[in-house]
């Protein structure tokens, strides 16, 4: 059984293997951009293991008695963090270098994150669960604090972490509860318990807690209190980090837990979800608006965002979770190119994100304001962009099962929305021109930012080739 346990782990223990030995190689090497060099190495090294992933395993495969488990599911959920951690690694390496904080141990924490989240959307088992978990959350913390001689980021890193181990303790007391109250820590176990007994009180009072600490994994409200700060004052290339990859593994985990643990209770949850749904949805969308600082708006816009992706975890139903799917790739594509922007503000060589930067910047570089503008369009849901069918395949799954509170909120909030993304395209086409922003975008990030915006177009036409591929991965869990 042990051998047939390391065979299904193999892409995990490949990435470990390969974190040790970039960390010992970094640690030996006399080479004076070991950092630069690492970064490179480790995102074409991502690229293949998401390959491989993808497209050299299939079916349903268990490790170490079910608590750890290979299927659709996870693996699609895998590639898309594998995939979107190796273009933040080759956004970040310029403005490490300009900031003089590109470091060996950057791309080092990144894939031991990697290797967190990886382990998190195969958990099967609630052990298996808290370990995934903190192994990304301690590599988080670190970056979010990587800007050493920056005051914010050392606050950013310092909250993340205070505000991270209460969530995780929240998360640990769900589970002690869980398993005294069902006598197993794996999903399936928990089900057939609950499936064959009444559902206990100390039972109930388990998911509330497991719920409240994956609620502040996504940054839902209202356990969002971290995300603001910690976006704003962590470097940007970690706030990108922050806003893509964890996130997807986070929603991911979120609907293995509700759906494989918590499936026979569904009508308990669905009502507790759709309410952190509905609060998320309209606190980021009116919070946001009065914000001057665009990453601490986008931290904003990262809320209401979690908020429509739970739409489609609230509906409980296999329609729901392919558009959740569906919602978080997508999410991942627009912040990838916006943050690709975002990364390249600077006014005299030194980083700015301060949205008045903005004024009149369509008539020094149209190609550029005109992507962001598509692709803070699609942000908005505004049709006939991607951004809109996300939003419309979660607002059909909730409808679907007859939640059409939610279906309205998560309208009105999205109208709401528009607003601060508007208020940027209205900055770079018809505000007031100020000092120009430096024309010093790296040729990474201007590919980047150029695909992304052209892709939220052509995307339309089969929502990027992937309606079947989250079907068959969500039939997996379900099945």
């Amino acid at each position: 059984m042990f051998p047939g346990d390391l065979t299904t782990i193999l892409p995990e223990l490949v990435l470990a293997s390969y974190g040790l030995a970039a960390l010992i190689w970094a640690v030996f090497s006399k080479t004076p951009r070991t950092g630069t060099a690492l970064i490179w190495l480790t995102s074409f090294f991502l690229v293949g293991l998401s390959l491989w992933i993808g497209l050299a395993t299939t079916g349903t495969k268990e490790a170490f008695g079910g608590a750890f488990v290979d299927d659709g599911f996870s693996r699609f959920a895998k590639v898309v963090i594998v995939l979107s951690s190796a273009v933040v690694l080759l956004l970040s390496q310029d403005y490490l270098e300009r900031e003089r904080i590109l470091k060996f141990e950057f791309p080092v924490l990144v894939v031991f994150a990697v290797l967190g989240m990886m382990i998190m959307v195969s958990a099967h088992g609630l052990m298996v669960l808290y370990m995934g978990i903190e192994l990304q959350s301690l590599s988080l913390y670190v970056l979010a604090a990587f800007h050493r001689n920056y005051s914010k980021s050392t606050e950013a890193g310092l909250k993340y972490f205070v505000l991270g181990a209460l969530s995780s303790g929240l998360l640990l007391y769900g589970a002690s509860l869980t398993y005294g109250f069902s006598g197993t820590t794996l999903m399936s176990g928990i089900s057939e318990a609950i499936a064959n007994d009444d559902t206990s009180v100390g039972l109930l009072f388990g998911l509330a807690f497991l719920i409240v600490g994956l609620a502040f994994k996504v940054s839902a409200a209202p356990f969002h209190m971290w995300a603001p700060d910690v976006y704003e004052g962590a470097p940007t290339p970690v706030t990108l980090f922050l806003a893509t990859a964890p996130k997807v593994a986070a929603m991911v985990l979120f609907a293995r837990l509700l759906r494989e643990a918590f499936g026979p209770i569904a009508s308990d949850w669905q009502v507790i979800i759709g309410g952190i749904a509905f609060v998320s949805m309209f606190l980021g969308s009116i919070a946001a608006i009065g914000q001057v600082d665009i990453k601490r708006l986008m931290a904003y816009s990262s809320i209401a965002h979690m908020g429509y992706a739970l739409m489609g975890i609230a509906a409980g139903t296999e329609q729901g979770f392919q558009a959740m799917l569906l919602y978080m790739v997508i999410y991942t594509v627009m912040n990838v190119g916006t943050f690709a922007f975002i990364l390249s503000m600077r006014k005299g060589g030194r980083p700015v994100s301060d949205i008045y930067s903005l004024g009149l910047y369509s008539r020094q570089s149209p190609v550029k304001a005109f992507s962001l503008l598509l692709l803070l369009f699609s942000l908005a849901g505004i049709v006939p962009l991607v951004g809109f069918f996300a939003k419309l395949y979660v607002f059909l799954a909730v409808i679907d099962v007859g939640m059409y509170w939610l279906a309205l909120g998560g309208a009105i909030a999205s109208v709401i929305g528009a607003y601060y993304y508007l208020r940027l395209v209205y900055f770079m086409y018809f505000g007031e021109a100020g000092e120009d922003l430096d024309d010093t975008m790296p040729r990474i990030s201007m590919i980047t930012l150029v695909i992304s915006g052209a892709l939220v177009i052509v995307g339309v036409a089969n929502l990027f080739g992937i309606i079947d591929i989250t079907q068959a991965a969500t039939g997996m869990l379900f099945n």
